[in-house]
């Protein structure tokens, strides 16, 4: 059976770009099979200027989202990154096997210090580090695939060649993961900007609907979308990026392929409605059931609190194989008093 690792993380609220590229699929594949593990990587929200009582607020929402979605704990394991120290024990073993150059290489790391450096700032440490971060979330479960947007899988890649690495250096410790893409909104774009992706650390949102807008906010910000020249609606992501992002939204929540569809409108605004309209009645259910979560919070830290003791149960023995194959000694047995 397969094992699948996946995660989110708590910088800012979920969007719907987070629900049709990734959360969807986890509750209606990916916990299907097995000991599949969906994770609130809160420590990966440490890497940029952040405010305490925010990320622990950010990361209970998301993790009322993902049970909201249909995650269901007696399926799968839902926990929070911290929670499990082998994440950041892995973490530095990984880092003794990557190189400088591989981090520099990263995409987005390159494009958040060129940003800072233009404000005459500059980025933490551990935005250099952290995709050897993910790659601990990841080896440390021995997962099969990693269900991710398509920005996310040079990371995975690079797990993959410290998996291989480490394998080579110190004898077979890891399973060599891979990435698995869904196919249409896998990268749902800005409404507004729509050559930018629909991303949920933005502070403010008028191209972003997030998972908890009021019906009537998501109707206002799909029909304000922009959108391009011409009257025609056709299906063309270069020419055309803003129709081809509803095209796929709307394909992505009512169903049919986004050229098909484009075919049955004489108008933009046409579009815009149907679309608007699809997406309020996809989150719809998800928005009450969080509403029920809220209420229950009890409930969530219950979900929580096993998810992390079974998750560490998995974790444990493939990091402590990892410590000993690198060379460190294993702890001294405590006796009992004489």
């Amino acid at each position: 059976m397969t094992r699948v690792f996946s995660g989110v993380k708590p910088t800012g609220h979920l969007t719907l770009g987070n629900y049709l590229g990734a959360m969807r699929q986890w509750v209606a594949v990916d916990q299907h099979r097995s000991d599949a593990l969906f994770c609130v990587v809160d420590l990966h929200a440490l890497t940029v200027d952040h405010d305490p009582a925010r990320v622990r607020r950010l990361s209970r929402q998301a993790a009322s989202l993902l049970l909201a979605a249909g995650l269901d704990p007696g399926l799968c394991t839902v926990f929070v990154q911290s929670h499990v120290d082998e994440h950041a024990r892995l973490s530095y073993l990984l880092e003794c096997v990557a190189t400088d150059g591989e981090m520099r290489r990263m995409i987005q790391y390159k494009e958040k210090a060129a940003r800072e450096r233009v404000r005459g700032g500059s980025v933490r440490l551990s935005l250099l580090t952290y995709p050897v971060l993910m790659a601990a979330d990841i080896l440390a479960y021995g997962a099969d695939e990693v269900p991710v947007g398509d920005d996310q899988a040079q990371h995975v890649e690079l797990a993959r060649d410290l998996a291989v690495r480490f394998n080579q250096r110190y004898g077979h410790t890891f399973v060599v993961p891979r990435a698995t893409l869904p196919g249409v909104a896998a990268r749902v774009m800005n409404l507004q900007e729509p050559a930018s992706k629909m991303g949920k650390s933005d502070d403010v949102g008028p191209g972003i609907v997030y998972l908890l807008d009021e019906p009537d906010v998501v109707r206002k910000k799909v029909m304000r979308a922009v959108t391009d020249s011409g009257r025609e609606v056709v299906y063309d992501r270069e020419a055309r990026p803003g129709l081809a992002n509803l095209l796929e939204i709307l394909a992505a929540c009512a169903g049919g392929e986004p050229a098909e569809l484009a075919g049955h409108y004489d108008s933009y605004g046409a579009l815009k409605k149907d679309t608007a309209e699809a997406v309020v009645e996809v989150l719809r259910p998800l928005r009450e059931r969080h509403k029920e979560l809220c209420a229950d919070p009890g409930y969530v830290e219950g979900v929580l609190r096993e998810g992390a003791r079974k998750a560490r149960a998995m974790a444990r023995p493939t990091v402590d194989a990892a410590y000993r194959a690198i060379g460190l000694l294993p702890p001294v047995a405590e006796t009992a008093d004489r």
